[in-house]
């Protein structure tokens, strides 16, 4: 799998805070997969612990991002980094009940692309994850050799990083399913990952698309949708 860093739980109702945060995972060689509520994401959990946990304090729904947070280091255990980012809840004595209860860093919104990007690698190398190294011009696969893809495969890899299903791909190839999914296991193989999430991510990373696509693209994966 190289570097790849795991999966990063992004639960923001601001979409453009998850687009930001996405970015961020996918330039550290990580998975992200968000929601826009605590319940959708805890509906989604997997056994697999996550690499890390950037939460909004304040969440749509029945939970709160501090609620939240004691679920997942409940499942998880204690060591799992959680970032908290709050719009409204910024006063000090907010930061420091947040990192009370567990919170490896507290940021205020609107919070730097730049200064999260440092702040989530941080937290991921202080836990011992494989980071990823993003370059600074935001590229995040400035030092990484191209892999060697059929026409056909890159074809498919950016559709799959459009956000299009495999039925969607086959009519517009205009190819059989099953032909569509025997590409997407081999482009799994070559980028040696194991879900479209990750496969969109690595088109990025490869250089293949860019990361306006990526947030984009990503809307489905980020509620699960694979």
């Amino acid at each position: 799998m190289g570097d790849y860093c795991g999966r990063i739980l992004i639960v923001d109702h601001d979409e453009f805070a998850r687009a930001e945060a996405v970015r961020v995972a996918v330039r550290l060689g990580c998975e992200p997969s968000a929601a826009e509520n605590a319940e959708l994401m805890l509906e989604r959990l997997a056994d697999e612990r996550p690499a890390l946990a950037i939460l909004a304090v304040e969440l749509t729904g029945a939970m709160s991002g501090l609620e939240l947070l004691r679920e997942l280091h409940d499942r998880y255990g204690d060591g799992l980094p959680v970032i908290l980012v709050s719009g409204e809840r910024t006063a000090p004595l907010d930061r420091v009940a947040g990192l009370l209860l567990g919170a490896d860093d507290y940021l205020v919104k609107p919070v730097d692309p730049g200064e999260l990007l440092a702040r989530t690698r941080r937290s991921l190398q202080r836990s011992g994850a494989n980071v990823g190294k993003a370059n600074g011009n935001g590229d995040g696969h400035g030092t990484r050799e191209p892999l060697s893809l059929s026409p056909r495969e890159r074809e498919i890899l950016l559709l799959l990083a459009e956000g299009k299903t495999q039925k969607q791909i086959a009519d517009e190839l205009v190819i059989s399913p099953k032909t569509v999914a025997t590409h997407i296991q081999h482009l799994l193989a070559k980028l040696g990952v194991n879900s479209r999430a990750q496969a969109v991510a690595a088109a990025y990373r490869q250089g293949f698309v860019g990361s306006d696509v990526v947030a984009h693209a990503l809307d489905d994966v980020l509620v699960g949708v694979e």
